[in-house]
This record gives structure tokens, C-alpha cells and sequence, in this order.
């Protein structure tokens, strides 16, 4: 049973218990290059007496003799329009079912002539095939004796290393790729699909032809699964007639013969892989070819893995030292690994707030010079942050001479609330011996009020797409800013919600109905002693 385009450009051999997909995709299984057809467009499940066609939301529709259907029955001799392309089942060849060119579909006989397995880019067993029908071969390689063209073949792979060796960027590497293999063999088309990491599916990169018609054209199917799934180097002499090789792209194609590697970082690890193929001559290749395109294809998914490498690191190192101007370097490296890409938005969760502010300094500071005010900025900023970072803090931002530092975000931990809490007695007892260096140098001390709350708050990236900054907002946050305004010199306050999360709770003094600016009702507080 075959579908056949009126046009009689193209025929497609059904096998009854199959379902196919139509479409415009390059994974479609009845493949209709046409602006009409969708890139899933049906299916068409085959029966032994006809088929049933489903229409998959098509922009165009599919229609069956003439009228618009979602799931319809076909019988041979009915009549299938997917967008603009009309088809009709057939039952058995007639001449308009003749494939492109007007010719007769291929007799079986095609076959696989070496099927290689690849191992991290080295092939296994390939001086050993059994001898079979091979081609002259494409690999611009001269030489009289064997040993002067294993010569020849090594200084080529060897220029074919050092000038990949020379691209840092990975789609420069990938054109490379493609360039440097139309200069070593005399084929017509060259492709690259690389794996995507999410999908698993094989995404086309960059493929050429001799013709220089510029066109991303697609690698037959059946051939670049083949290569991936069973982690094999595959040529294949007059692909068209292959019976393993179902995909009616191959046909559409007009692949005569054709070679394919997977691109293999590792034993377990399949980057993409790397396709030839020769439109006009079968037995085309080589053993040599496919021993050569094994070592080629080894060398760029080595250099490409390299890059990726590279690129992940910078990325990571990127991230980390971004992170760790506001997390413990600790906290900052498990962020980096977690982050796929900073962008607006967070989420709502309970965290530990704690705001720290110098008492008088807008006073102090107008006797001080601003190298002055500076200095002691910096060391007061540097000495209190260590501390923070000590204890699992967040470092949110400074707010002039004030500190916002979080517990809780970006990841909780069940000891968050007494971290702070070691946090607060921590920073009082540096700022006392900071006050000791600073007196016996002559210069002026400090004072530093702490308050403390617990409640829920928004936390996440807050701004534009051109600056970012990770932060909270919410009530929570205002209550433990104004509890600050009202601790004194050297004074820890904390909040009831806060207190209770403590298991381990400090000698604390209990202020019943603290009023607090732009609250309605005044809140228990503790004092720490």
C-alpha cells in the first residue's frame, strides 16, 4: 500500500500496523516540504483493507475527498489533501506513483556495508570488518604505498586538531567542522545536529552542500537515530534501497550513499553526530572514508566538549562571584549549581529578617571627613558581613549606614532562626572590638541597634531586565526596619513571631506593647540582655 502525491513527485510505502506522521518536520515519517503543511500536521495509522487519518490541529486542515475531517477512515483510491498537497492511497504501484523523477523506486538491495561501533570517538574492531562491497573512496588523500597515505592521514587529522584547536567559540567550531570535511572528502553535503540536552532530540546546526544553495537541509532520519541509539559509525551504499533506512527522506533526498558518526564526548555521552553523503554515485565510500570521518568526528566532539566545558565554567565562576557579594561562599556555590538563569520574579516564603543600623552616625558624621566616613564604613560593612557569612546569612543590601541581612532565602534551613540569632550577639561583640581598635587609634566609636522578625515576604529578582537585584518585600521586613529604629546602642530587639522560632532561646527581657511607626497596634517585643 503506498500514499502518492498527484503531482507524482513523491511515493511513500505504507506498512499495515504502522502509524505515520505527517508533517513538515524533519522528524516526520511521511516528510511533505510544503509552506502549507504543518510540522505535525496528522497521523496515519495503516490497516491491512485502507487506514484512518487523524488531523493533528493543523493550520490548513486535512481533508478527504474534498471535505474537512479530524479522523476519518481511508479506503485505496481516496483522495487526502494535507494544506495544499493532495494524495492519494494507493493499493498497489500504478505510474503515477512513481517517486521523484519520474523512475521506479529503487529494488531492495541496498545495504549497510560497515556498521562501526564508536567509543568515546574511537572505533572499535574497524581493521577487522569482513571484507564487503566498498567504493573507491572520497578522502583526498594521495600516496602509492599504504604507508605513505597512513602518513598523509595522520599530518591531515593532525592539522585537522590543531585548527579546531583554535576556536573558542563553539558555533565557529561546528562551521569549522563542516568546511574542514568538504576539504578532505569529495562529497555533496555536510550536516552537524547536536543532542538537545533537555529533549534528547538531534537539533541541525549547520549543514552545507557543494551546491552552496545555503540551505539547512535535513539528515535523513532513520540513518541519524541509528547512529545515536546503538552508538554506531554507519555506511551505507545506495541508502535509498535500504530496508533499515524506512524514512521516506532518504528517497526524497536522493541519498545514494552516505556516512554517519555520532559525536561522542564520552562512552555514555552522545553530543550529535556528523553526516555525509554523495547524491549521484552508490558504493560511493570507502573503509578508509569511515575510518577517517571515526577520527574526524572524535576530534570535534572532543574540542566541542571542551568548549562546553569551558563555557559552563565561566558561567558558574560568573554566577558565583555575582552571588557571593550577598551569600557565604558555601551558600553562593550551592546557588550557582542550582541556577539556570537570573530573571524577574520569587516566590512568597516565610524567612528571618534582620536589620542592624549605626545610632547617631548622620550626627557623627558631620564632624568626620568623607575619607573619613568612608574608612570607617568599609570596615564596619567588611567586619559585619564576615559575620553574617559566618552564621548562613543572606547579605540582602546597605542602606546608607544599615545592613538588611536575611535567613531563610534563597534556601531555608531548619536552624535559620537561631543562625540569626548567633548572628545579632556575634555582630555586637565585633562592634565592641572594632570601638577598642578605633579608640586606642584615635578615632570615634560606634553604636549599633539590631532588630529581628520573622514572617512571611516576597523574595526574588526585583527590577528590569537590564538590573536585577535579589530582595524581600513585605510587611515582615518593615516590622524588623522599625524595631532597628528602636533598639539602642548595643541593643538586640526581637519580635514574638521570631522568639518562638528559637530552640535555643537567649536571656531576653519581654516589652509588652512596643508602638511602632505605621502600625496600628503595638507588638511584644524581647530586649536581649
Amino acid at each position: 500500500m503506498h500514499l502518492v502525491r498527484v503531482d507524482g513527485n513523491e511515493r511513500f510505502d505504507l506498512t499495515p500496523g504502522r502509524t505515520y506522521v505527517v508533517g513538515r518536520g524533519a522528524a516526520s515519517d511521511i516528510a511533505l516540504y510544503d509552506p502549507t503543511i504543518s510540522r505535525r500536521h496528522a497521523e496515519l495509522s495503516v490497516r491491512e483493507d485502507g487506514a484512518t487519518i487523524t488531523d493533528c490541529e493543523s493550520s490548513n486542515g486535512t481533508f478527504v475527498n474534498g471535505e474537512r475531517i479530524h479522523q476519518s477512515k481511508l479506503a485505496p483510491g481516496d483522495a487526502v489533501c494535507f494544506g495544499k498537497v493532495v494524495c492519494q492511497l494507493r493499493a498497489e504501484d500504478t505510474p503515477g506513483a512513481e517517486p521523484a523523477g519520474g523512475g521506479a523506486v529503487p529494488a531492495p538491495g541496498g545495504t549497510i556495508v560497515r556498521q562501526v561501533a564508536v567509543h568515546g570517538g574511537v572505533a572499535t574492531g574497524l581493521p577487522d570488518l569482513e571484507e564487503g562491497p566498498s567504493g573507491p573512496g572520497l578522502l583526498r588523500v594521495e600516496g602509492k604505498t599504504d604507508e605513505e597515505r597512513l602518513a598523509k592521514k595522520m599530518a591531515l587529522l593532525l592539522g585537522v586538531s590543531q585548527k579546531l584547536a583554535s576556536e573558542f567559540e563553539p558555533a565557529n567550531l561546528l562551521e569549522s567542522v563542516v568546511d574542514m570535511t568538504f576539504e578532505v572528502m569529495n562529497v555533496d553535503r555536510v550536516s552537524v545536529l547536536l543532542s538537545d540536552p533537555s529533549t534528547g532530540e538531534l537539533v541541525p546546526r549547520v549543514s552545507k552542500s557543494r551546491l552552496g544553495d545555503g540551505k539547512l537541509r535535513h539528515v535523513p532520519r532513520s540513518i541519524a537515530q541509528k547512529a545515536v541509539q546503538e552508538r554506531v559509525a554507519i555506511m551505507t551504499d545506495n541508502a535509498a534501497a535500504d530496508t533499515r533506512f524506512q524514512g521516506q527522506s532518504v528517497l526524497m533526498q536522493s541519498v545514494r550513499s552516505a556516512m554517519c558518526t555520532p559525536l561522542m564526548a564520552s562512552a555514555d555521552e552522545v553530543l550529535g553526530i556528523l553526516y555525509v553523503d554523495s547524491l549521484t554515485a552508490t558504493a560511493a565510500f570507502s573503509d578508509e572514508d569511515l575510518q577517517f570521518l571515526i577520527g574526524f568526528s572524535g576530534i570535534a566532539a572532543a574540542t566541542l566538549h571542551r568548549l562546553r566545558d569551558a563555557e559552563r565554567v565561566r558561567h558558574e565562576a560568573l554566577v558565583r562571584s555575582n552571588f557571593e557579594r550577598y551569600f557565604a561562599p558555601n551558600v553562593a556555590a550551592e546557588i550557582a549549581e542550582q541556577q539556570e538563569g537570573a530573571g524577574p520574579g520569587g516566590e512568597k516564603r516565610p524567612i528571618t529578617i534582620l536589620f542592624s543600623d549605626i545610632r547617631g552616625f548622620t550626627t557623627m558624621s558631620e564632624s568626620m571627613t568623607p575619607d573619613a566616613i568612608a574608612q570607617l564604613l568599609s570596615e564596619y560593612f567588611t567586619e559585619m558581613v564576615e559575620v553574617i557569612f559566618e552564621h548562613g546569612g543572606t547579605l540582602d543590601k546597605f542602606v546608607g549606614d544599615a545592613i538588611l541581612a536575611l535567613w531563610g532565602a534563597p534556601i531555608a534551613r531548619d536552624d535559620d532562626a537561631d543562625s540569626a540569632m548567633r548572628a545579632a550577639r556575634a555582630m555586637q561583640s565585633s562592634i565592641e572590638a572594632l570601638n577598642a581598635k578605633w579608640a586606642a587609634a584615635g578615632r570615634p566609636t560606634i553604636g549599633v541597634g539590631i532588630g529581628i522578625n520573622y514572617g512571611e515576604v516576597f523574595a526574588g529578582n526585583i527590577g528590569s531586565q537590564r538590573r536585577l537585584e535579589y530582595t524581600v518585600i513585605g510587611d515582615a521586613v518593615n516590622v524588623a526596619s522599625r524595631l532597628c529604629t528602636q533598639a539602642g546602642a548595643g541593643e538586640v530587639l526581637l519580635t514574638e513571631p521570631f522568639y518562638q522560632r528559637l530552640t535555643t532561646s537567649p536571656e531576653v527581657e519581654r516589652i509588652d506593647a512596643m508602638p511602632l511607626k505605621g502600625r496600628a497596634q503595638p507588638i511584644a517585643i524581647y530586649r536581649v540582655k
